[in-house]
């Protein structure tokens, strides 16, 4: 027999003849039978999700001890190894309560309930979230949308791996929410904040300093033949190679953010989660390729402008006509491109200075 059976053909008749005087009961059995079929279908051929959601919903219509058994083996093969855990001891809890008769057509669901317990308890991640001192009472916390009791926190509670949601409300504020990741076999504490003030913006850099003035010297007669400064000729260029520069910088440092990204999406996404399809991805995954494709877009652009200001800067350069040389004057030009400014929300490129 396989252990996923649900129940005994002999028990199906039975409950066939009890079907005329509870129709009710008899509909909610048929319809946990067909959930039960289907969950394990989708299992067997690694739907997990689907699968073990079926398999959930058939045990809550018509708790049995086969169906809680499949479902924990479900929750195994997923990766939710803190659930899958849990549904392996309330199914040998439950196989304890049984009658000797009952507990013989378990055949060998109790052995390898134990191995898989033993399997899988080294796997199982904890978590702890604690409340600073001096909180306000009455401060709810919830992991997941389930609220935790006053006795939970601080505790190393088992949570399965992979992302968790966690909020926190005091009495009288809005409901402030944090994402954390956990690895298999991982214990993490955390101290949750009662306030969102948001990073001090690193200070902006000083300008560069000018060159000390020295004696002004007399500007040179202007004569038929000698422009009188450097027009606009000479500024467009300068201004064309600055953002040519900041172009180029943004293109080369959002590219190497999108390869930051592929980390992430290899971590959360395909085998890194266990999952069948390489296009799945958990929330994390799916966030990180969004990112990504953002990053990429705002590099292909970075790039083009900067290549379109660079050739502009050049053929403004190579077509200037000569002219003789000016006296020095006492503000010399200059330009910086890159970050102008930087901040916890994005930085600012471009170009700046004087001509």
């Amino acid at each position: 027999m396989t252990p996923y059976f649900r129940r005994s053909t002999h028990l199906l008749a039975v409950l066939g003849l009890l079907s005329v005087s509870i129709p009710a009961a008899a509909q909610d059995i048929a319809a946990a039978e067909a959930l039960f079929e289907r969950g394990l279908a989708d299992m067997q051929a690694g739907r997990y999700e689907t699968g073990c959601k079926a398999l959930a919903e058939s045990e809550r219509i018509d708790p049995q001890p086969g169906t809680l058994f499949t479902l924990a083996s479900c929750e195994a093969q997923w990766g939710h190894v803190a659930t899958a855990a849990a549904h392996f001891k309330d199914y040998l809890a439950r196989f304890d309560r049984l009658t000797p008769a009952e507990q013989a057509r378990q055949g060998i669901r109790p052995s390898l309930s134990k191995q898989e317990l033993e399997r899988l308890a080294p796997r199982v991640p904890k978590l702890a979230l604690s409340l600073p001192p001096g909180a306000t009472a009455g401060t709810v916390v919830t992991r997941d949308g389930v609220e935790l009791g006053e006795a939970a926190l601080g505790l190393a509670l088992p949570v399965d791996p992979g992302e968790h949601r966690i909020s926190i409300q005091t009495p009288g504020s809005p409901v402030r929410e944090q994402r954390i990741t956990i690895a298999e076999g991982e214990t993490k504490q955390l101290t949750l904040g009662l306030s969102e003030t948001p990073a001090p913006a690193p200070p902006r850099p000083p300008p560069p300093s000018p060159l000390p003035a020295g004696p002004e010297a007399a500007p040179a007669p202007a004569g038929p033949d000698t422009p009188a400064g450097p027009g606009g000729r000479r500024t467009a260029m300068v201004v064309a190679g600055g953002l040519g520069a900041a172009g180029l910088a943004l293109g080369g440092i959002t590219g190497a953010l999108v390869l930051g990204k592929k980390g992430t999406i290899d971590e959360h996404c395909g085998s890194g989660i266990h999952a069948a399809d390489p296009k799945a991805c958990d929330t994390t995954g799916r966030d990180a390729g969004n990112s990504a494709n953002t990053l990429a877009t705002v590099s292909t652009i970075g790039f083009a402008v900067g290549l379109a200001g660079a050739g502009t800067a050049l053929v403004l350069f190579l077509t200037e006509p000569k002219t003789a040389p000016q006296a020095v004057t006492a503000s010399p030009r200059w330009i910086s491109a890159g970050v102008l400014e930087a901040g916890p929300e994005g930085a600012v490129f471009g170009a700046r200075g004087r001509f």
